[in-house]
């Protein structure tokens, strides 16, 4: 097919859609302007107004007000109208992040009644603003669309190589329809490991670049998935250098006799029996492919362009390879529609469909999900939470444990983690690093709690783990008795990690295991503060925000001045400037209940100048620690938040773009609904697709979901 053909099917199918102008840039932040929407007129109300006035107006005045929100009475219309903002006034407030420690404090009645007065005016400010500015397009990732080609073809081997894919899988371990996790596992590390990148694949096919991860978000975010001229000439390449592959053959591909191969002559003409094949070949083909986008016009198209092609004399599996190439670079297959801004026009239950396969399988719907979203089942309540089960008990699973829990964890990080090899000579074996077996940990006990469906609080303080020997001995246990003698039992190919149960309390979990605090860490000294901005980000959701600009990094290594000092104290006079004492309020508390960890996640009880190691703090300003396990226990005990921070990463990957204003009612009722099923993972997934959110007006009538439940819920 040459490329003037491409063209010509690429760019009909273009200005069929009325796709020519996003092609060039799909994707903006997501939000509500208030600006635009009817403005809410405040209500003077004497009891929340006194209570702002008391304790708010010192920072939060007319003048230079702090984080730019002033809560004067003259700034009233502005704020109350602007659900972004009265989101940031509820989450701090919520956080007994606000007023300063320093300032006083308000009595948890009137914090209290603070927000719930600020809940209700947000759920006003939600109800008249608008979703209309949420994009509905957004384009497959690099991840998704090897995915979506291997399994539109039923390939039995990848497309293209993906260093993002950090665990290989061995021995097929991954079995969720089991319930249960082997208590032995083989696996490779994918950017770490050695060989780990050779797979059986399709000769002669590059990947297109990686898709940069959001800051603080995922790979497949709307506003960062936009389509450029360049890359659009990729994917036309791309499709035919798939289809062209030496390897694209019988043996490979699964549908091979039912859409490439030759068929067989019937009673009627030859040429009637190859035209019939080829109508009824992409009908079903494209209308998988294409996911509700195949109406008879475009198959039409299809079909009239494979048939001319037939009748000037070309072999019939070469044009149904062309056709093939063809669609799996059109916009039609590349694009999804993400949330219930779609047009009318389209299938409300297809698009639901495609949203879960791509949430939990990274792909296209499979013939089954396809079956049920066309026959409009999928919008039964009782159908919709079997298809979560059945993709949630499938073995694609393993995509979606391949894209959201290190990304979630940020454990690409620990890729580039170089410890200073004089210092910590023990991190480096041979030509590797111990980081290779460190990233494994924390990704098998997230499989592990979503296929047995453990609360997700598990992944705080799990009483198990899995570790090789070469792990447990870098953690320091001793292994002598199995390990081959005189030498390290690291290996490089296949890692054997086995499940054991966690007697010391101070590791496991995912706050407190090596990839963590290593990735977290300089190369010679610990660093509280990434540590913390880690904490908040990651387990808690509430990342803060970038430090002022004119505030340098702490160096390396101490002045001379300072070497009598600890950590703790060097960074004291951080906290002197009033722009960044808010944040290290937050952080530092989080930060310094790990500074027991050295560079590499070794326990430590003193730094390299003997000073005697200080990690007592108080969580939310409410929790007093003094060991890690009291750490964790204060955590536990702040569960809800915990969880509603990891229910907030899952949706905003759900829908594969920033949550907003009107979002922040939603995570509160998957809470809500999945506190009653102990917080376990896979009824939190169930909880996620099965929101209003994830599910759009179609769904509606079987959820009545009109807001947040629960408008008194208490902030202490």
């Amino acid at each position: 097919m040459s490329s003037t053909d491409f063209l010509r099917i690429f760019w009909t199918l273009l200005l069929s859609m009325g796709l020519c102008m996003p092609l060039y840039q799909i994707g903006f932040r997501p939000g509500v302007s208030a600006a635009q929407e009817p403005a809410i007129e405040p209500t003077r109300s004497p009891d929340w107004q006194i209570t702002v006035d008391r304790y708010c107006l010192d920072c939060h005045g007319e003048s230079d007000p702090e984080g730019g929100i002033s809560l004067s009475v003259d700034s009233q219309p502005e704020w109350m109208n602007d659900p972004e903002q009265l989101v940031r006034i509820v989450d701090v407030l919520r956080a007994n992040e606000m007023p300063p420690e320093d300032a006083e404090q308000p009595s948890q009645e009137e914090l209290r009644s603070l927000v719930q007065s600020f809940s209700k005016r947000l759920h006003e400010a939600i109800a008249k603003s608008s979703d209309s500015e949420r994009p509905s397009l957004r384009r497959m990732n690099r991840f998704q669309y090897n995915n979506a080609v291997e399994d539109l073809f039923e390939l039995n081997c990848i497309v293209f190589t993906l260093p993002e894919k950090m665990l290989r899988e061995h021995n097929g371990y991954f079995d969720p329809a089991s319930g249960k996790m082997p208590s032995t596992v083989i696996v490779g590390s994918r950017p770490l490991g050695k060989s780990q990148m050779i797979e059986p694949r399709l000769a002669g096919v590059a990947a297109f670049p990686q898709d940069l991860r959001a800051e603080n978000g995922f790979d497949n975010r709307i506003d960062h998935l936009s389509m450029s001229p360049l890359l659009m000439e990729s994917f036309l390449k791309l499709g035919q250098s798939i289809v062209d592959s030496p390897d694209f053959t019988q043996q490979r591909v699964g549908i091979w006799k039912e859409f490439f191969a030759e068929p067989k002559i019937a009673d009627q003409p030859r040429d009637e029996t190859r035209r019939q094949a080829v109508r009824e070949r992409l009908d079903t083909f494209l209308r998988r492919a294409f996911r509700g986008g195949a109406d008879r016009s475009t198959v039409d198209r299809y079909s009239a362009y494979a048939v001319a092609r037939l009748d000037r004399g070309d072999e019939f599996t070469t044009v149904m390879k062309s056709v093939a190439a063809a669609a799996i670079a059109s916009p039609r297959f590349l694009y999804l529609y993400d949330n219930a801004t779609a047009p009318a026009s389209r299938s409300p239950a297809i698009d639901l469909a495609s949203r879960l396969s791509f949430f939990l399988w990274g792909s296209v719907p499979d013939r089954h999900l396809m079956g049920l979203a066309e026959s409009g089942e999928l919008l039964r309540r009782d159908t919709l939470e079997s298809e979560v089960d059945r993709l949630l008990n499938d073995r694609k699973l393993k995509r979606f444990c391949d894209s959201f829990p290190a990304q979630w964890m940020q454990l690409e990080r620990i890729i580039s983690a170089v410890p200073d090899r004089e210092q910590f000579p023990q991190f480096y074996y041979a030509k590797y690093r111990d980081s290779m077996h460190m990233m494994a940990e924390p990704l098998l006990l997230f499989e592990t709690v979503l296929i047995e469906n453990r609360p997700i609080t598990e992944l705080i303080d799990p009483a198990f783990t899995y570790r090789s020997l070469h792990l447990r001995e870098s953690y320091g246990e001793d292994v002598r008795a199995s390990k081959p003698r005189n030498r390290r039992t690291g290996e490089v190919t296949r890692l054997t990690f086995d499940r054991l149960p966690i007697d010391d309390r101070r590791y496991g979990g995912v706050i407190t295991n090596a990839a963590v605090l290593t990735m977290t860490s300089g190369t010679k000294h610990t660093k509280p503060i990434t540590r913390g901005a880690w904490l908040a980000t990651v387990v808690f959701n509430d990342p803060p925000p970038p430090p002022p600009a004119d505030v340098p990094a702490l160096p390396e290594k101490p002045h001379a001045t300072e070497a009598h000092l600890t950590i703790r104290e060097r960074l004291a006079k951080h906290r002197e400037r009033s722009d960044c004492r808010g944040c290290h309020e937050q952080i530092d508390p989080l930060g310094f209940a790990l500074e027991h960890y050295d560079p590499v996640g070794a326990w430590r009880e003193t730094y390299e100048n003997d000073l005697k190691i200080d990690m007592a703090g108080t969580l939310f300003r409410k929790h007093d620690f003094a060991s890690v396990p009291e750490f964790k226990d204060a955590i536990l005990v702040e569960r809800q938040r915990f969880v509603r921070g990891f229910t907030g990463h899952l949706l905003s990957f759900a829908l594969a773009r920033e949550l907003d204003a009107a979002d922040w009612f939603v995570v509160d009722q998957i809470v809500e609904q999945a506190e009653s099923k102990d917080f376990r993972m896979r009824d939190l997934i169930k909880a996620v697709v099965t929101s209003k959110a994830f599910c759009g007006d179609a769904a509606a009538p079987n959820h009545q979901l009109t807001g947040h439940t629960d408008q008194s819920q208490d902030p202490s």
